[in-house]
């Protein structure tokens, strides 16, 4: 039996507890890395301390498309490793705050998946849990934030006891035709 299953078996009690268990390991094992992070669909922004008093010049920051590394210079890397996975690295960037933290922005290539972890060695994070944000329609690509806007308008038209915009392509195409065949009787036609 899988562990889903388990999950499935519990009662909503259990459940509650095994929920509240696993996110105090999960903060405690995030808390232990050596940075901070957070993401969005589409981005992860992460947060490196290093000695106050630090200089741009003194890091060595390296970001790939699978891999992140960050250090100082003739020192062991404060992180190093495989990206959870790739980024675009012509988006990524990463700044030196106050001279004492190392500020990365990764862009994601797939902006539709949340990130388990930064990096493949790190701990998990139990992304099902995760309750983002409300979001903007811009930020959705052209096809998705065109069908959410559908969606929007025909829930607003039912509500409004409106046509949606599928019962009004369908009326308007019926006046196109009564208008090209004006010899036909229409006023028994139903529109389905």
């Amino acid at each position: 039996m899988s562990s889903s299953d388990d999950y499935d078996n519990l009662s909503k009690e259990e459940r509650e507890a095994r929920d509240q268990a696993d996110r105090a390991r999960e903060q405690e094992e995030q808390a232990a890395l050596p940075y901070k992070w957070t993401q969005l669909l589409g981005e992860v922004d992460i947060t490196v301390p290093v000695p106050n008093g630090t200089k741009a010049r003194d890091l060595v920051v390296a970001i790939s498309k699978k891999k992140l590394s960050v250090g100082l210079k003739g020192k062991e890397k404060i992180l190093d490793g495989e990206l959870c996975m790739d980024v675009k690295v012509e988006e990524s960037t990463w700044t030196l705050e106050d001279n004492q933290l190392v500020l990365i922005h990764l862009e994601k290539i797939n902006k539709e998946r949340w990130w388990e972890n930064v990096l493949t060695h790190h701990p998990k994070i139990d992304t099902r849990k995760i309750e983002p944000g409300n979001s903007k329609l811009s930020d959705l690509d052209g096809e998705t934030r065109g069908m959410v806007e559908k969606m929007m308008f025909d829930n607003q038209q039912k509500q409004l006891g409106k046509p949606t915009s599928d019962e009004l392509k369908k009326i308007e195409a019926l006046k196109k035709f009564q208008a090209a065949h004006p010899e036909m009787d229409f006023s028994k036609a139903k529109i389905s």
